[in-house]
């Protein structure tokens, strides 16, 4: 294949890494925005995170039985046109102000998102040079992190309102003047969506019509062992005890990182005062320094040891979640922003752990940690519901108990000298 198709390939799969991220890190948004527009508890709002990441532990092994009859372009190509239809789903969710809705347009995003995911992460490493596979799977990662910082800032310029009522001026209000605010501030998601629809499907034309170079992965051995049944090869595996502590370790961690981020702006509020638009800013803020902590901590790898700069980055967590739960004032907002710079390596550490050593099993294992991200569906409502019946600051303690888990894990191995880093969440 010519070298400028190659890298116009290129080009749109780091291009799926952006939009992702974009995506992901909207729901920091959507929670105290819909908490808001369909008058919500914590609980009812964190259901935001269990529609969306509910798709990841659905979608993984569908997606890549799919691809290996439909290939990686068929998965790129079914992903994007899913998450289109799941954006342009919001638009009538907000015309008819109704949760469920809602919930069910985010499912069909992520479950596109899912297959994304699936495609773009093997298929970036296999197009082109494979000397430089590396190098390019880390610079789409840059994407990732780039859209991460940039989504709540945008999602809170467009998207909340600033203006948050308390109970008492709601029921001041007479029906048809509340029923009114409400509309207005569910019918501000409706433009966005539609943009992120419309450019979504944009790109899935783009890569229906660029051609892909053919990929040849598969080893004879590779090839055998997936031949076999895959319910028997799925069964093995979950014997595998390093592998199951890895999945329980991502479990913790992607449920620990969307507590931490879905809950900031309520947090933000709660303890410091800020209004929707600062906290959002700040969360902005703190995902960029999730991407510098990330860039910095693969450098460090370079001269410590990956699983005791794991350990270390763990105990800090503990620490920093330990002062938010329990100080006030201002400053706490701060050391909870800190927190999202020392959870950066833990995801591609933590995966980069478990499948070592997994063999011509590697592809399937690594189906089964993607599983693991159910956590962000199952952690954030036990969350929200401590949240209700107390109160936001003290339910950041299940981010706790999340990087007490990932430390247990690290310790397990610690014997490891060696880790290479993949791209995650």
């Amino acid at each position: 294949m010519p070298k400028d198709k190659s890298l116009a390939a290129v080009a749109l799969i780091t291009s799926l890494f952006f939009i992702w991220g974009f995506a992901l890190n909207l729901n920091p948004i959507l929670i105290p925005h819909l908490k808001k527009a369909c008058q919500l508890t914590d609980f009812q709002s964190s259901l935001i995170d269990s529609a969306s990441y509910v798709a990841y532990f659905f979608l993984p092994i569908p997606a890549a039985q799919f691809m290996k009859k439909y290939g990686y372009k068929g998965g790129i190509i079914l992903g994007l046109l899913l998450f289109s239809a799941g954006a342009m789903l919001f638009y009538p969710a907000a015309a008819v102000r109704n949760y469920a809705f809602f919930l069910g347009a985010l499912f069909v995003v992520f479950s596109g998102m899912a297959f994304l995911e699936t495609a773009a992460n093997p298929l970036i490493t296999l197009i082109g040079d494979p000397k430089s596979a590396t190098q390019r799977i880390n610079f789409a990662q840059s994407f990732n992190g780039m859209a991460a910082a940039f989504a709540p800032y945008i999602g809170g310029t467009f998207i909340l309102s600033g203006k948050v009522l308390t109970d008492a001026q709601e029921k001041a209000m007479a029906p048809e003047e509340l029923n009114a605010y409400l509309n207005h501030e569910a019918s501000s998601v409706q433009l966005p969506f539609v943009i992120i629809s419309i450019t979504v499907l944009f790109v899935a034309v783009f890569v229906w019509r660029t051609a892909f170079p053919a990929i040849k992965e598969e080893s004879p051995e590779m090839k055998a062992v997936e031949d076999k049944p895959l319910f028997g090869r799925i069964k093995a595996l979950t014997k595998n005890k390093h592998l199951m502590s890895g999945v329980v370790a991502e479990f913790f961690y992607v449920g620990g990182q969307a507590c931490v981020t879905s809950f900031f702006i309520r947090y933000s509020e709660y303890v410091a005062g800020f209004g929707e638009h600062r906290a959002a800013k700040l969360l902005s803020v703190a995902l960029l320094l999730f991407m510098l902590g990330r860039l910095s901590g693969t450098a460090l790898m370079l001269v410590f040891n990956p699983v005791k700069l794991l350990v270390a980055y763990a105990i800090i967590n503990i620490g920093l979640i330990a002062a938010a739960v329990t100080l006030h004032g201002a400053g706490v907002v701060y050391i909870l922003m800190a927190v999202l710079f020392f959870m950066s390596i833990m995801f591609p550490t933590i995966f980069s752990l478990t499948i070592k050593d997994l063999g011509p099993q590697t592809k399937l294992g690594s189906s089964l940690v993607i599983m693991g991200i159910v956590g962000g569906a199952i952690l954030p409502p036990i969350m929200g519901r401590i949240s209700d019946v107390s109160n936001i600051q003290l339910a950041y303690m299940v981010p706790g108990v999340s990087f007490v888990a990932i430390l247990l894990f690290a310790l397990k191995n610690l014997r490891v000298r060696k880790v290479e880093m993949v791209v995650g969440h």
